[in-house]
């Protein structure tokens, strides 16, 4: 019974309690309730908040990355929260956090609070990788006095090759916009569209969040071949490096020098670069270029010309006289036009006078008589005028233009030149403008022009628009488009294509072009070169169009050296050399193998550049080594001459053709790939 009294009374008693803390609680909200309201709701997220975008990949022909875009995190303190923070310490716990995390600075971070009580947004630091902000996101969760510090997300756009391909790649500034390239012309197709996340008050003061996701950009596949555009690039630069100060003293090199190589069957471009390059992920630098004291002396207007410089494609965006290459084109406007049958013969006396000009042949005694394919195997620029008066001023321009000089090739990369290259027209022609046009001067072209109308000469006629861009596809790797080679128009016909191929066979075989020849091949092609205006300068452009193989052209290098830093310019040699050895490289990688038995010189090429021949089952002995591998008959597995075990087929493979030196190893394929190169391409 007393016991009953107890639970009575206790239960009374909570009773009472519960009925005032309830009297207590309704005259609060009739006191002070709108200023309670307002404080909580201040405290709930329910302003807007963008959601960033991730722009789209720039992939090589392989799927290797050229560029991607990498989620970063921007620093941001709230100094409001962290001032009306009821947790203990929170200004000193804070600061605390953020010196040990990210070096902020403790002393100037307390007077940017202090002094800026209701600041929300300070960003103290950008790009923050997800490893530097994870720690300090473990170390808040179980920290409640570490308060106002959020982080912000957002994309930079990464280059992992740095300067492979810089010009035809292009770069994004800050607001992800693209500059230059294929980041400046597919834009709006690699960027997407951010999202949103925001919060509202229903009718009952309850917050509802709501979220729109973002769209990612598409991603572009490319034409271009990592392995093919490093062996490229690794010969410009060697090329320059040899050649650097060796006539101007305070010269890198030659003024330009630019290299395409197309598959003239497509259009497609496989690599295109120009000396020098620049890096991508820090694409302001002059450092590379340019003293410190003469970046310090430099305006803003100077410092910006000098990166456009830098930046713009020499390829597509330059524009300079052909010379000897074009006389492709006259002899093949000449043959398809029926003006020339192929049968005559010219004499080159080494001179010529002609509207009163005396103009000269690169041999000044004179070639004698030629016929119309020695004609360009030697370059003769007598026989060519001699060609242009029987062609005529009316058929030459009409060939040219249908060749698409004077008109833009429209390639898929920001900044081609717009070049009306055509200086003269049937109308206002006389005799000395046909004359020097029918050997490449007079007219203005860029590299691309040149590369697409000579790969139509060798292709049987078909003019095709060159591009960079093969395939695109949206975020989650689905393709949305392929885009198909484009036959825009007939040049020449077959026929002519044909007899064009066995003339410019016979140039590297026989005339000019030999020196272009890499070990084991024949390849057709033709030299150039152009003296630059003002005439009498001694500067030159030389250059050298080539293609491989010579009966099934596959792959056309074009190469061109604008004022090579050397004291005697005007041979195209220099370009031939470089030429070659990109051929050397490429023709292998490509399964282009080797057709013709190998001198002792052609040894020596090879090995210079450390790729070595095949001969049946085994290769030649190392010389440092002295280790010879061969195949296994059974398995067809590398044997290992050290143990006699088997290689890894996934790792090691023999090549039909040529070797790399890679890793020690000699006349196998190394399938593993490095940072820069890839498998089978010679080092």
């Amino acid at each position: 019974m007393k016991m009953q009294k107890k639970l009575v009374v206790l239960y009374v008693l909570i009773l009472l309690a519960f009925v005032g803390l309830s009297v207590r609680l309704v005259w609060i909200y009739q006191k002070d309730g709108e200023k309670y309201k307002k404080q909580i709701l201040s405290q709930q997220e329910y302003d807007s908040k963008s959601l960033p975008y991730k722009r789209g990949e720039i992939l090589d022909a392989n799927g290797t990355k050229l560029a991607y875009s990498e989620k970063v995190y921007n620093l941001v303190v709230d100094a409001r929260v962290i001032n009306e923070s009821k947790a203990e310490n929170a200004l000193d716990t804070t600061v605390t956090a953020l010196y040990k995390h990210f070096g902020v600075d403790s002393a100037q971070m307390r007077d940017h609070i202090k002094e800026n009580p209701t600041n929300q947004y300070f960003v103290v630091q950008k790009a923050l990788s997800y490893e530097q902000v994870s720690p300090f996101k473990e170390e808040q969760a179980n920290n409640k006095s570490i308060v106002g510090v959020w982080f912000e997300e957002e994309y930079k756009r990464k280059y992992p090759y740095s300067t492979l391909a810089s010009s035809v790649i292009g770069f994004t500034g800050s607001d992800n916009n693209g500059t230059f390239g294929l980041e400046e012309y597919y834009d709006s197709i690699l960027n997407g569209t951010n999202g949103r996340e925001y919060g509202y008050l229903t009718e009952d003061s309850t917050v509802e969040r709501t979220t729109i996701a973002a769209e990612d950009g598409n991603t572009l596949v490319t034409s271009i071949d990592v392995n093919i555009q490093n062996v490229v690039e690794k010969h410009v630069k060697a090329f320059n490096d040899l050649h650097k100060g060796e006539f101007r003293e305070d010269d890198d090199g030659s003024t330009n020098t630019g290299v395409i190589v197309m598959d003239p069957n497509t259009g497609n471009v496989l690599a295109m670069s120009d000396y020098p390059n620049f890096d991508l992920n820090n694409p302001k630098d002059l450092t590379p270029f340019y003293t410190e004291e003469e970046i310090d002396a430099m305006t803003d207007e100077q410092m910006y010309e000098c990166l456009n410089q830098i930046w713009r494609n020499y390829c597509i965006s330059d524009t300079y006289e052909p010379g000897s290459v074009s006389k492709a084109m006259t002899i093949a406007a000449g043959l398809d036009s029926g003006r020339l049958t192929g049968n005559e013969s010219y004499d080159c006396q080494g001179i010529m006078e002609v509207s009163e000009k005396k103009i000269r042949c690169h041999k000044r005694i004179g070639h004698g008589m030629l016929t119309v394919s020695q004609a360009l195997e030697e370059s003769c620029n007598m026989a060519l005028i001699q060609m242009a008066n029987t062609i005529g001023k009316d058929t030459l321009t009409e060939y040219l233009y249908n060749f698409n000089i004077g008109l833009k090739t429209n390639i898929d990369l920001a900044g081609e030149a717009r070049t009306n290259t055509l200086v003269y027209n049937p109308e206002n022609m006389v005799a000395s403008d046909l004359a020097v046009s029918s050997f490449g001067q007079g007219y203005m072209v860029n590299m691309i022009q040149m590369t697409s109308a000579f790969s139509s000469i060798i292709n049987g006629g078909k003019y095709y628009e060159p591009h960079v861009v093969t395939e695109i596809r949206n975020a989650d790797g689905t393709t949305i488009e392929k885009i198909q080679p484009r036959v825009l128009k007939q040049t020449i016909s077959a026929t002519t294509s044909d007899e064009m191929k066995v003339y410019l066979a016979n140039v590297c075989s026989l005339g000019t072009g030999t020196t272009a020849v890499p070990a084991g091949y024949l390849i057709g092609g033709k030299t150039g070169t152009a003296e630059k205006q003002p005439r009498g300068t001694g500067n030159y452009v030389v250059s050298f169009m080539g293609y491989a193989p010579v009966d099934d052209p596959q792959v056309v290098v074009y190469v061109v050296i604008d004022e090579p830093n050397v004291d005697d310019q005007p041979h195209s040699s220099f370009a031939q050399e470089l030429a070659r050895d990109i051929f050397t490289e490429i023709l292998p990688y490509m399964n282009v193998f080797r057709t013709e038995e190998l001198s002792e010189e052609d040894r020596a090429q090879l090995t210079a550049l450390h790729i070595l021949p095949v001969s049946g089952n085994s290769v030649p002995k190392d010389e440092d080594n002295g280790v010879e591998y061969e195949v296994d008959s059974d398995t067809g597995y590398v044997i290992d001459p050290n143990t006699g075990e088997l290689l890894d087929p996934e790792t090691y493979a023999p090549v039909d053709g040529a070797y790399s030196n890679l890793d020690g190893i000699i006349g196998i394929e190394h399938k593993e790939t490095t940072d820069e190169f890839s498998a089978g391409v010679g080092f």
